[in-house]
C-alpha cells in the first residue's frame, strides 16, 4: 500500500457514530477537513446533503460528480423511561442479530452499555427496546447507539472498523480531492455527500428532486458492496454495472472500465509486471443490494457505481451461514466490524483520480463500433 494513503483519516472517519438523519459527527469531521483546504468550498441543499467543489474549477470541463452517503445502519434513541430505552434501528440487518444483542449508546458524557430486549420488523424502520444496567440519566433523545464491537484497527493489510459502508468510500473521495489539489490538468470534480441512504436513499432522492446534481454531470456513486466468491476482497475496486434494482448507464460504466483497463496496462508496464499484479480491478453486477446509482439513473442522470468489496456487510458476521439457516450461526448471530482491503481502497483512489482527469477523453462506444465496421465491413461485399 502506498504511503500517501491517509490511514489515519480512514480510522477516524469510519469509527464515527452515524445513522440515517443523525450524520452530525461525519458532517463536522468533513467540515473541519475542508476548512484546512482553501481550494475547496462546501454548500448544502435543503435536505442537508453536502457538495464539495473546487473554488477555481474549470467550468469548461464536464463535471465529474463523485457521490457517497454519510450514514450507516445504527440505532437512534427515541424515548427514555427509566432504564428502558426506546429506539429505532435505521438500516438493514437481519432478525437474528437483534436477539439479546449488546449495544453501546454514545452520549455527550460518554459511552453506556445496553442490551436489546425487543425488536419489531422494519416498517420502514425497526422499533427496538433496550435495557441499561447503569445510570441512564445521561442519555438523550437523538443519541446514536451501535453494536458493541472492538475498536477499529488495521491488521494484515485489512481495515476492520465500525462503518466501512459508506465511510471508507467517502474517505476515498476525499483522498481523491486532496490529490487533485496538486494537479495542473484542467478538471471540474465535485463530491456530493448524501444523508439517510440506509432507509431508502432519502438523501439521494431529495438531491434529485432539489436539483442538487449539476445537469449533464458524469455521476460516479461510490459504495461498499457485499463481497462474494465471484467478487472477492483483495481483487481490486469494482466497476459496478448494476445492482438488484437496475443496471447503470452503459456508456459511463464502459468509459470507467476502459480507463481502469488502460491504467492497469500502464501500471503493469511501469512495474515491469508483464501484465500481472500492477493495478487490480473488477467489473461486476453486484446484485446483492441496491445503491444510489439506481436513484440517479431513474431521475435521468448519467450515473454508474464504483465500489469496494466488503466483508461483514452491515456488520453481520457469518451472514451467509445465517441466511442459509445454519442452526448454530442463527443462534449465535452477533454483529462485528466490517472490513475491506487497503489495497482495494488505494486502487479506488487511483481509479477515481484517473476518472476525474481523463473521463472526457475516453472514446465512446460508437467510435469503437465505427472502427470495427470500417475494418471488417468488406465481408458484406457479395462480389468479393
Amino acid at each position: 500500500m502506498s504511503e500517501c494513503v491517509h490511514t489515519d483519516w480512514l480510522l477516524e472517519l469510519t469509527a464515527l457514530p452515524t445513522a440515517a438523519g443523525r450524520e452530525d459527527a461525519v458532517i463536522a469531521w468533513i467540515e473541519r477537513w475542508a476548512s484546512q483546504r482553501p481550494e475547496l468550498e462546501i454548500t448544502k441543499d435543503d435536505a442537508g446533503n453536502m457538495v464539495l467543489r473546487f473554488t477555481g474549477r474549470d467550468d469548461s470541463c464536464k463535471v465529474v460528480l463523485m457521490t457517497a452517503h454519510m450514514d450507516h445502519p445504527a440505532f437512534v434513541v427515541e424515548q427514555i423511561e427509566g432504564d428502558r430505552i426506546e429506539m429505532t434501528f435505521r438500516g438493514g440487518v437481519r432478525d437474528p442479530y437483534f436477539v439479546d444483542a449488546p449495544i453501546t449508546i454514545h452520549t455527550e458524557s460518554g459511552d453506556l452499555p445496553a442490551t436489546i430486549t425487543s425488536a419489531t420488523k422494519p416498517d420502514p424502520v425497526r422499533k427496538c427496546e433496550a435495557s441499561v444496567p447503569g445510570d441512564p440519566s445521561g442519555i438523550r433523545v437523538g443519541d446514536i447507539a451501535r453494536w458493541t464491537m472492538p475498536r477499529a484497527e488495521i491488521t494484515d493489510g485489512m481495515l476492520h472498523t465500525n462503518a466501512c459502508d459508506d465511510l471508507a468510500a467517502l474517505c476515498a473521495a476525499l483522498e481523491t480531492l486532496d490529490r487533485l489539489r496538486a494537479s495542473d490538468k484542467p478538471h471540474n470534480t465535485q463530491l456530493l455527500l448524501t444523508r439517510a441512504e440506509e432507509v431508502g436513499f432519502i438523501g439521494a432522492i431529495a438531491a434529485c428532486r432539489l436539483g442538487s446534481l449539476p445537469e449533464g454531470a458524469h455521476v460516479i456513486a461510490l459504495e461498499n458492496s457485499r463481497a462474494f466468491r465471484e467478487s472477492p476482497i483483495g481483487a481490486g475496486p469494482i466497476v459496478r454495472v448494476g445492482d438488484k434494482m437496475s443496471t447503470f448507464s452503459p456508456s459511463l460504466t464502459r468509459a470507467i472500465a476502459v480507463l481502469a483497463e488502460d491504467h492497469a496496462k500502464q501500471r503493469d508496464k511501469a512495474d515491469g509486471a508483464g501484465g500481472v499484479g500492477g493495478f487490480l480491478w473488477q467489473r461486476k453486477l453486484m446484485a446483492g443490494g441496491s445503491c444510489e446509482a439506481s436513484v440517479f439513473c431513474a431521475y435521468g442522470h448519467d450515473a454508474t457505481c464504483v465500489c469496494l468489496p466488503l466483508g461483514n456487510y452491515h456488520n453481520m458476521a457469518e451472514l451467509a451461514d445465517v441466511e442459509r439457516g445454519d442452526e448454530r450461526a442463527v443462534s449465535e448471530a452477533r454483529c462485528d466490524r466490517e472490513y475491506i482491503s487497503l489495497d482495494d481502497y488505494e486502487g479506488l483512489v487511483d481509479l477515481l483520480e484517473v476518472c476525474a482527469l481523463s473521463l472526457d477523453e475516453t472514446p465512446g462506444i460508437m467510435s469503437r463500433l465505427d472502427k470495427i465496421y470500417a475494418d471488417a465491413s468488406f465481408v458484406l461485399d457479395k462480389s468479393g
